[in-house]
C-alpha cells in the first residue's frame, strides 16, 4: 500500500490529500490552527517532502506527515503550547 500524497486541495473548512494508493482524505483544517488561519493563496504554496510522506509549508512553518494523517492525528504543537 503506498500511502505517499499525489494531490492536495482546499475548501473553506477541509483539506483534502490524494493518496497514490487512490484513497482521498478529507481533514478539517481546524486540525490544523495555521492552515485555518492562512489565507488561501498561502495554503496553495506547499511542496511535498520525503517522495509524498509529507506535506510542507515554509512560509507558515507547517509540516503534516501522511501517516500522522492516517493515525488522525491533528496538530501535535497544540499540545506544547498547553503544557508551556
Amino acid at each position: 500500500m503506498n500511502t505517499s500524497a499525489t494531490e492536495l486541495s482546499f475548501d473553506s473548512n477541509m483539506m483534502w490529500v490524494t493518496l497514490a494508493d487512490g484513497r482521498k482524505l478529507g481533514v478539517p483544517l481546524a486540525y490544523f490552527p495555521r492552515l485555518l488561519a492562512a489565507a488561501p493563496e498561502q495554503r496553495q504554496h506547499y511542496e511535498f517532502s520525503g517522495s509524498g510522506t509529507g506535506i510542507h509549508w515554509d512560509e507558515l512553518d507547517e509540516d503534516i506527515s501522511v501517516s500522522g494523517l492516517l493515525m488522525g492525528m491533528g496538530d501535535r504543537t497544540r499540545f506544547n503550547r498547553i503544557a508551556a
